[in-house]
């Protein structure tokens, strides 16, 4: 075949150009697109030192206990310390310096298949991208990892140079599917272990992976941190044509009747109903959700970073 003959760095930028694998040029290009974010509430005087506070939000971390007084939140009351020392004591916080924003890619061979516009390996690193630069534009420290082996971790950092770290390794992840990949399962075990409460968390994923995730592990994520989850589809998975569709399996045409009731169910039990199940899951855990199509602007979800824990399809 002609095909074969040609160099194989042509036929790799052949397949970057078709959306194939993500560039890191149009990664970083994307900050463009988070410049006219608004930018977060800050105190009077930033974060430059710390204040304490018996009112606990978002990036706020427990500083000390001190006894009870008149017009404390009763919901951080120091039961430990109150049942040591027989007095009511209150909890205590303070500002961290500088929030975590955590992005946790799942790296399942299903998002290395796209039949619109890009695949949903490229539209994952794409969104990833985009919350990078999020991070930055919200002066937050930003890190990656996914479930694998020696190159599964992205150390956090400020700034554009830790969102660029993050930016080589989704080019590095999203270009083929790694060998060594463990599951979203294990990428979340050890967010959770890196976490502190208070951090930004954003799961790029297969809904199917989010179901093999144990209940507890998105619920420790719902109840101490910020996290979203974006749930990767494709048109043909969700809306697929009422026809004969071909495919290649291992070498071999196969082809579905799409046309048949019975056909369309299974296909829907295959995609659709993983995706309704895994938004069940995530809304009934307070975890903003929100199926990002491989044809949609890549910008789409970056709406949910500052609305209501809800579950959102589009």
């Amino acid at each position: 075949m002609v095909e074969s003959a040609r160099p194989a760095m042509e036929v790799e930028a052949a397949a970057v150009d078709a959306g194939v694998a993500p560039r890191l040029a149009d990664l970083v290009a994307l900050r463009a697109l988070v410049q006219g974010r608004r930018p977060p509430r800050r105190g009077r005087h930033g974060v430059q030192g710390h204040a304490l506070s018996n009112l606990r939000g978002r990036g706020m971390e427990y500083a000390e206990s001190r006894e009870y007084a008149a017009g404390d939140d009763a919901r951080h009351i120091d039961w430990r310390l109150t049942a040591r020392s027989g007095k009511a004591h209150t909890k205590l916080f303070q500002a961290e310096r500088e929030r975590l924003t955590l992005l946790v890619a799942d790296t399942a061979p299903a998002l290395y298949f796209g039949t619109r516009t890009r695949f949903k390996s490229v539209q994952a690193a794409r969104a990833g991208a985009l919350a990078a630069w999020t991070a930055v534009h919200d002066g937050d420290r930003i890190a990656a990892l996914r479930g694998g082996g020696q190159d599964a971790a992205v150390p956090s950092a400020s700034g554009a140079r830790g969102a660029l770290r993050v930016l080589d390794a989704l080019t590095r992840w999203y270009a083929r599917p790694p060998q060594d990949d463990a599951g979203l399962p294990v990428a979340l075990e050890h967010a959770r272990r890196l976490l502190r409460p208070g951090a930004r968390v954003i799961v790029l994923a297969d809904p199917a992976s989010v179901l093999a995730v144990p209940v507890a592990l998105w619920a420790g994520l719902g109840q101490h941190h910020d996290a979203c989850v974006l749930l990767l589809t494709d048109p043909l998975e969700r809306q697929p044509p009422q026809a004969r569709l071909p495919f290649s399996v291992e070498g071999e045409r196969v082809v579905l009747e799409l046309a048949s009731p019975a056909v369309r169910q299974r296909w829907q039990q295959a995609f659709q109903t993983p995706l309704d199940e895994a938004q069940a899951l995530l809304r009934g855990q307070r975890i903003r959700a929100m199926a990002l199509s491989s044809d949609a602007p890549s910008d789409a979800w970056l709406g949910l970073l500052d609305g209501p824990t809800r579950s959102a399809v589009r």
